[in-house]
């Protein structure tokens, strides 16, 4: 049976393009004077509307979390796992939602968007936008969906990101609350590998100042250089190990600067890939918005105590105090998910999360997955994860 003939996939799916004309105020202070989201949808909304699911994708992900948009798709959506008829978010019972963040380069309005004011794309000019911007969006979404109480906000990585958010700013719209392989704010050396990641691509002579469509160009090697950096990130050293080894790619040394190891190959494949299918300005506003991602930040100052020491090594007391307070206010059920191999969200950060909705004296459950696969486990289906998560959004 072809896939997209099983009874566990959604089949072909057409997505939509919603415009809202209101406009959009962002937290840098500029102003959208109108956006467009491009959205999929699967399954059936009930009479009541309460059977609504709301999928947020990670840096790279797009509206297409499941199913095919054509009989010769060779791959379904990203997430096609977990979306569909007996999977976790069982479209029998569940009418799944996912969309496309503003800023991004799948059709929802962003830097390859024409900008009003010239008529040309807004390329560098279009405004930096933040988690809490999406999440802005996506309640305009709901209200246009007619939506009043998400029966679930679902994310993994910076997906889990906009799915904390939800619940601090928008208590009372969801019920439950699932975040995988997230955290409550970057760390340092995550910081760094995304400013690595920009001054490949801000380097690139092509780049032209952020204006390369106007020229017909396109930073391909810095974005190619960005994402071999990003994917040695998503892998973990043993998962590398087995996979590739130090195995040679012709099978003996070339003693040039030519591809060798099977490794290479494969980082120069997924870059190469993925330069032909992503936006540079895009890249560089999505690994902002995740160093931007802190929602304890505004507690700070209220957090310290007389007693904390000047020296910083009250540091993680207070941060953690801060992101308590900034989860106080939450009124839904969570789910918190992490994965024994994940070295960019290690589980000590969601492990935060947790100590915090405890400290607050909410409803959480925690599940550490023991997986290979390192950042990129939650796009796998995992036989526990699976169950886990199932059996969350159904009891």
């Amino acid at each position: 049976m072809h896939p997209k003939q099983d009874r566990g996939s959604v089949g072909i799916v057409v997505p939509q393009t919603l415009r809202f004309d209101a406009p959009l105020t962002l937290q840098c202070q500029r102003t959208l004077p109108f956006f467009e989201l491009v959205i999929e949808t699967y399954g059936t909304l009930n009479a009541d509307k309460s059977n609504a699911i709301l999928v947020c994708h990670a840096l790279s992900g797009s509206h297409h979390a499941a199913g095919y948009h054509s009989a010769t798709d060779k791959k379904p959506g990203w997430w096609d796992v977990f979306i569909g008829p007996g999977k976790p978010m069982d479209t029998d019972k569940f009418f799944v939602v996912c969309l496309n963040n503003i800023g991004s380069c799948y059709g929802s309005t962003g830097p390859t968007s024409t900008n009003p004011d010239t008529g040309k794309p807004y390329g560098a000019d279009f405004p930096l936008v933040t988690v809490k911007d999406w999440v802005k969006t996506q309640a305009m979404l709901a209200d246009r969906l007619g939506v009043d109480v998400w029966h679930a906000v679902v994310g993994g990585s910076m997906g889990g990101m906009q799915a904390l958010q939800w619940s601090i700013d928008y208590p009372t719209r969801l019920k439950r609350c699932v975040v995988i392989a997230s955290t409550p704010k970057l760390s340092a050396q995550n910081i760094a590998f995304n400013e690595v990641a920009r001054q490949s691509i801000l380097s690139d002579p092509d780049f032209c100042a952020g204006r390369y469509l106007e020229y017909g160009k396109t930073p391909k090697r810095g974005l190619i250089l960005a994402r071999m950096v990003g994917h040695i990130t998503y892998l973990t050293d043993e998962a590398m190990r087995v996979k590739f080894g130090r195995d040679l790619k012709t099978g003996q040394l070339n003693f040039n600067f030519d591809v060798e190891f099977e490794v290479e190959s494969y980082l120069r494949y997924q870059g190469e890939r993925f330069s032909e299918r992503f936006d540079a300005n895009t890249y560089l506003l999505m690994t902002k918005a995740l160093d931007y991602f802190d929602p304890a930040q505004p507690f700070l100052a209220q957090a310290r105590t007389p007693t904390d020491n000047d020296d910083g090594s009250d540091t993680h007391t207070t941060e953690q105090r801060a992101l308590t307070q900034a989860l106080s206010g939450t009124q839904c059920r969570f789910f918190i998910v992490s994965f024994t191999t994940d070295w960019r969200f290690t589980p000590s950060r969601s492990q935060e999360i947790v100590d915090a909705l405890l400290a607050s004296h909410k409803a959480v459950s925690y599940l550490n997955v023991d997986a290979p696969y390192g950042h990129d486990s939650f796009l796998f289906d995992i036989p526990l994860y699976r169950r886990a998560l199932a059996n969350f959004l159904t009891n």
